[in-house]
């Protein structure tokens, strides 16, 4: 699916500026909490911790085939690093190992988790844009439309309305489809998801 296949292109940089990033970050943080309250001792031991989360991060994302292994890492990275971009990242990947083992519940609970966390980056919205496709999936279609009123960020309100359009469809209501197939159009969706024109030009001839 093509909106899929957008989510999975921003989780993926998203990713990358973490792998890229996430070290400096956090010691640019700390330092800079260092040089106001002179916490010396605490900056390095916050630093050391940045290191070891963002090796622990790139060694499991290289076991993200291995399903046994990777879930069991993740727990062990939730105990021992407060690192919301991580972790959320760690959750998503989950969540996607669980849909595609048709586990929906544990794929819910782990977009919940990084919804709950609100890690920033448009992880959180990520999040709630796949809950709301898996809550649909199970044919609790009036949820997840509620679920995507939670999508306020405007550099996802294409992918809400493609989706609502997909909802409403599944429930038969052309009308209200056509009307969210449209305000992606107007939010730029189609240059992202090619097949959103084709979506309301079927509607249009239907």
């Amino acid at each position: 699916m093509e909106i899929y296949s957008t989510e999975e292109q921003q989780v993926d940089a998203i990713k990358q500026f973490w792998k890229d990033y996430g070290i400096s970050i956090g010691i640019g943080a700390v330092v800079g909490l260092g040089g106001l309250y002179g916490w010396n001792t605490y900056s390095d031991m916050k630093i050391e911790k940045a290191e070891e989360a963002s090796q622990a991060f790139q060694a499991l994302t290289t076991k993200s085939s291995d399903e046994v292994a990777m879930l069991a890492g993740v727990a062990e990275f939730s105990k021992n690093y407060d690192q919301k971009g991580y972790q959320a990242l760690l959750d998503l990947i989950v969540a996607k190992t669980a849909v595609e083992a048709k586990d929906f519940p544990k794929a819910e609970e782990a977009l919940k988790k990084v919804i709950a966390a609100k890690p920033g980056a448009g992880l959180d919205t990520i999040a709630t844009l796949r809950l709301a496709r898996i809550q649909a999936e199970q044919g609790q279609v009036d949820t997840a439309l509620a679920t995507l009123e939670q999508v306020t960020d405007k550099a996802f309100l294409a992918q809400r309305e493609e989706l609502k359009g997909d909802f409403f469809v599944r429930q038969g209501q052309a009308d209200k489809a056509k009307t969210a197939y449209q305000a992606a159009m107007d939010n730029g969706g189609v240059v992202t998801s090619p097949a959103l024109k084709i979506k309301l030009d079927n509607l249009n001839q239907a």
